[in-house]
């Protein structure tokens, strides 16, 4: 049985994480779903979360807006429209983000979209600040 799994999460822009881990946690569109070595393969849609994965005691935080997970028993392969490092996320400008989101969630005449996209938007800022602190 293999000890670790390969995890490879890509962004349009770059190649984020390429490394051996011991466990990964994704958020999953039906919610999170855990991947350990030699799972059966699986392919999910991902929704605005964290996406968690562990190197023995070290577990690490990315925040991730969305995307795919292919996993097979040797890797997981994350196709995610955004995602930040815990290091790389500016806690106060999430708060920001998401006061302005909270405010424009409050306005009742906004249509569908509009709607939707605050409601994103707050989605998006509360997964950040998590992964961020």
């Amino acid at each position: 049985m293999a000890s670790t799994i390969r995890l490879e999460l890509v962004t349009p822009e770059r190649l984020l994480l390429s490394e051996e881990v011991d466990e990964v946690v994704a958020p999953g569109y039906e919610g999170e779903f855990g991947v350990l070595p030699e799972h059966t393969q699986y392919l999910s849609i991902l929704d605005i979360g964290i996406l968690r994965y562990r190197k023995g005691n070290d577990t690490r935080k990315i925040a991730v807006g969305g995307g795919f997970a292919e996993v097979t028993p040797e890797r997981v392969v994350v196709m995610a429209d955004t995602a930040e490092r815990a290091e790389e996320i500016d806690v106060e400008r999430a708060r920001r983000a998401r006061d302005r989101a909270e405010a424009a969630l409050k306005d009742l005449s906004l249509d569908d979209e509009t709607y939707m996209k605050a409601h994103s938007a707050l989605h998006r800022a509360m997964a950040r600040m998590d992964a961020g602190s």
